[in-house]
């Protein structure tokens, strides 16, 4: 085999990992029928005649807001998704709803979409997409909040950045 067989490949990087139910905490992760959840509340029972520990998780889908839940035995793995926060310098809107923006290394993105024009819409996401809008309109410079799990980018929030002059 020859190095340029490699180059082009898929590194195949999980976008989970495994953990034990009765680990994972309220305010935490939890995959939640194959959707990325912040845990919400967690109720433990305890053993019972089958031997198991049980943890119930109530958990909000982290791009849609739907409401989920889940029964984990508590000594048993369960995934938990790698979730990532970004940060990025919004330039502009184009009329198709893409966002331009740029990170710390000024490196510019084009390809993240407001949040109205995901699919499905999150809660909020008319709302936000507006702010996005008006700030830009006014010139005022402020930062858009990236979510990322599961293969899914998503503008959550936008940080006005406050002039220190």
């Amino acid at each position: 085999m020859s190095d340029e067989e490699f180059e082009n490949t898929d590194a195949g990087a999980s976008e989970t990992y495994p953990m034990e139910g009765g680990q994972i905490r309220k305010g935490g992760h939890i995959m939640i029928k194959g959707h990325p959840c912040k845990v919400e509340n967690v109720t433990t029972s305890k053993t019972g005649k089958h031997g198991h520990a049980k943890c119930h998780f109530y958990g909000v889908d982290i791009f849609s807001g739907k409401k989920m839940e889940d029964l984990v035995s508590a000594s048993h793995a369960t995934s938990v998704p790698f979730v990532k926060k970004s940060e990025y310098m919004c330039i502009g809107v184009d009329e198709d709803g893409f966002v331009s923006a740029m990170d710390e290394n000024n490196e510019v993105r084009e390809d993240l979409k407001l949040p109205e024009n995901m699919n499905p819409e999150p809660p909020g996401a008319k709302e936000l997409s507006n702010k996005i809008r008006e700030l830009l309109d006014e010139g005022v410079d402020f930062m858009i909040v990236v979510t990322a799990a599961c293969g899914v980018e998503q503008i959550m929030d936008v940080k006005v950045m406050v002039n220190t002059k």
